[in-house]
């Protein structure tokens, strides 16, 4: 994306940019151009991160600077270097990190990963700009998580109950509903603030995923509470290491300047990963774990970090990254390093989207850590947590009953075990499966994990309370 204050022509305007009035040196001494990389020699003055402009054949791409030693720089080309030659390549640093626009006008825009408009309509602009890298957010002035985002998913909203300013990752594999998983919270979610902003940042999809996407979306984004950014598979690879950047900068203005609770979602963060990988193999960088650099983690840690609550601001920023587990693996260094750096996990599993269950989480390998701050009395229903700990208890319980019955077969189960696997159909069919277009509020999310709960006798109920029991807890298991 072009610095909004930059002229085309490459000359500053003469009141704006890091040195007013004075044109921007043209460097051409291009040494050599390695896959999205471009190296430059005889070049001072420049720093880490710089943005630059690269012009070649009448055509402008651009750039950032990703290392300097001594005269040499090397840049990283966001839309890459085919058809490049190093004789006919000219570049100019702008003096300063890429920034970008921000405000109120990303709303209800669809622009690609780099920012520029795919909705056919005007540039975005505003009267402040940001640098895409950000700012570290002081631990000091961090407020703790405490209200709950409520998506209208039963399986999270009861049993992994996002919390405003958590980092909440999805784990998933190829082939399962994750992208509609995404866009179902993107399109439901709200929170108890006075307003609620949404920022979708979509990497490496196909083109009939961005249409699902687009199409799924429409109502959030006519309203105007929705910035979708989306880098398409054959978009090129590096532009996916920006997208995450310029969508979190958007939220950030968003939450701690204009006061709105702001849901980013980014899918999928496999991807961008691979890009990193594919940058760190162009720069000849020595390999860690599967070929990711070792840097891996704090690269993650500086996007995932910047979420939260601030200390006298009225907004916050709450992260969805969504990974996709080569071959399922949860111990690959994608998923692997982003459970040391987030609040929990969101599992979802083939065995239950075998059973025809929608969203297919596994409940007992999912897990908010923040929960306990966002919900429970006077944040959404005083029965929330035990009901909670009641349902997953109950199907650890019912796992083991089914497994048992493989083993020596239904009818040589006490009644007992019989109840257990009971509820677990119950509570599949009423609770954790519902439409890709069903919101659900969350009264009605708690009285459905009741009505299954009530498939149990009484004295397996251990981990609710007599008064709770006989509040909601219904005479007769409901017919689903």
């Amino acid at each position: 994306m072009t610095d909004p204050t930059t002229a085309p022509s490459g000359t500053e305007r003469p009141d704006e940019g890091p040195n007013p009035g004075v044109a921007q040196i043209s460097h051409g001494d291009v040494r050599e151009l390695r896959g999205p990389l471009l190296v430059m020699g005889d070049v001072d003055d420049v720093g880490w991160d710089e943005f630059a402009t690269v012009d070649f054949a009448g055509r402008e791409r651009h750039g950032l600077v990703l290392e300097v030693d001594h005269d040499l720089v090397t840049l990283q080309v966001l839309e890459g270097t085919d058809a490049m030659a190093p004789g006919g390549v000219r570049v100019r640093f702008a003096g300063r990190p890429l920034r970008i626009p921000v405000g109120s006008g990303w709303l209800g825009r669809v622009c690609n990963g780099r920012g520029e408009p795919l909705d056919g309509g005007p540039p975005v602009t505003g009267d402040t700009t940001l640098p895409v890298s950000g700012w570290p957010l002081n631990p000091v002035y961090r407020e703790p998580p405490q209200e709950p985002v409520l998506t209208g998913i039963s399986v999270i909203d009861a049993l992994t109950t996002l919390v405003r300013g958590q980092k909440l990752p999805i784990f998933s594999v190829p082939g399962l509903p994750h992208l509609t998983l995404a866009t179902q919270i993107a399109a439901q979610a709200t929170s108890g603030g006075t307003t609620f902003r949404v920022v979708f940042a979509a990497m490496g999809l196909t083109h009939a995923d961005i249409a699902f996407v687009r199409d799924r979306l429409e109502e959030r984004s006519a309203a105007g509470e929705l910035v979708l950014l989306i880098n398409a598979a054959d978009d090129p690879v590096i532009e996916r290491i920006l997208t995450p950047r310029i969508a979190l900068t958007i939220a950030e203005n968003l939450a701690y300047t204009e006061g709105h609770d702001v849901l980013v979602i980014m899918s999928d963060m496999t991807s961008y990963a691979e890009a990193v990988r594919e940058v760190s193999a162009a720069r000849r960088e020595i390999p860690a774990r599967r070929g990711y650099p070792g840097y891996l983690y704090s690269d993650l840690a500086s996007l995932y970090e910047r979420c939260g609550r601030v200390r006298g601001q009225q907004g916050s920023v709450t992260i969805v990254p969504v990974l996709t587990m080569p071959a399922g693996d949860i111990t690959h260094p994608v998923p692997d390093l982003t459970g040391y750096i987030t609040e929990g996990q969101i599992v979802l599993s083939p065995e239950v989207a075998a059973r025809g269950i929608y969203p297919p989480v596994d409940a007992l390998s999912s897990l908010s850590r923040l929960m306990r701050s966002g919900a429970g009395a006077g944040r959404t229903r005083e029965d929330h947590l035990d009901v909670a700990a009641q349902v997953l208890a109950a199907l650890a319980h019912a796992r083991q009953s089914a497994e048992l019955a493989e083993l020596v077969g239904a009818a040589a189960l006490s009644e007992t075990d019989r109840s257990y696997i009971a509820y677990r159909g119950l509570l599949e069919q009423g609770l954790l499966n519902q439409g890709h277009d069903d919101r659900r509020s969350l009264e009605d999310t708690l009285d459905r994990a009741w009505s299954a709960l009530a498939a149990l006798p009484r004295r397996e109920l251990t981990m609710l309370s007599t008064e709770f029991l006989d509040r909601y807890l219904p005479s007769e298991p409901e017919a689903t």
